[in-house]
């Protein structure tokens, strides 16, 4: 059940951050376990005066066209997981003709009672977890 946001400057063009979020998806999918109709993706624009980046901190990077990638989703992926997917979204940003460095990635853990879709309530009690 993840929810991903992409933080991107207000220059990229929408057919990329779809680009981007669809295989974001796949990504999660194929690394992480997540199942493929959980697709929830925001896409947040800013205007270049509306970020600090740093350039350089961990690897070199344009800070003018850097995506942050924020992504929301249920505790239990092994950190061997989380690496193999953390390459394999870089390896499909850079076939897309996105930089990968240009890239900050960042996953938040939670549970099945932190997440709600309905008037149910949360999914731990509409699934009986």
């Amino acid at each position: 059940m993840p929810l991903t946001k992409l933080h991107v400057p207000s220059t990229l063009p929408p057919e990329i951050c779809r680009s981007i979020g669809d295989l974001l998806h796949t990504s999660l999918v194929d690394t992480c376990g997540v199942n493929p109709d959980d697709n929830f993706c925001l896409v947040a624009r800013y205007a270049a005066d509306e970020s600090i980046i740093h350039p350089t901190f961990l690897g070199d990077r344009d800070s003018s066209s850097t995506i942050v990638v924020e992504i929301t989703l249920l505790a239990g992926r092994s950190d061997d997981q989380k690496e193999n997917f953390y390459k394999d979204f870089r390896e499909r940003l850079q076939k897309i003709g996105f930089e990968p460095n240009n890239s900050i990635v960042f996953l938040t853990e939670n549970n099945a009672i932190d997440w709600s879709f309905s008037n149910a309530g949360s999914v731990k009690s509409v699934l009986g977890l």
